[in-house]
């Protein structure tokens, strides 16, 4: 089992919780970040780190957002690991989501 990164983080990519990570499973794509399943050690390191709570265990994932267990497996192959804090990207979007949290 491994955790995934939802539907909060698009158009954010804030990366607090890369840098917590024990395992780099963190994968950094245009418009969000992803989590290798195959790496995540299933820790929960990361999941408090989230501003947008955009991190959920693969079997509490909301049903609206089951379509980002796929999307995570399907992109880490092909984005960089990340494991450095970088700015978010500061959409009207992620405004709203961090408001919400």
């Amino acid at each position: 089992m491994a955790h995934v990164v939802a539907e909060p983080c698009f158009d954010c990519k804030y990366t607090d919780c890369v840098v917590v990570c024990p395992v780099d499973c963190f994968y950094e794509g245009a418009q969000m970040l992803y989590i290798s399943p195959d790496e995540c050690i299933d820790c929960e390191a990361c999941v408090p780190e989230c501003p947008v709570e955009a991190i959920f265990h693969e079997d509490n994932l909301p049903d609206e957002w089951k379509d980002f267990t796929a999307l995570n497996a399907e992109m880490t192959p092909t984005c960089p690991v990340i494991n450095e804090k970088k700015d978010a990207l500061e959409t009207e979007s992620c405004d709203q989501s961090r408001k919400k949290g």
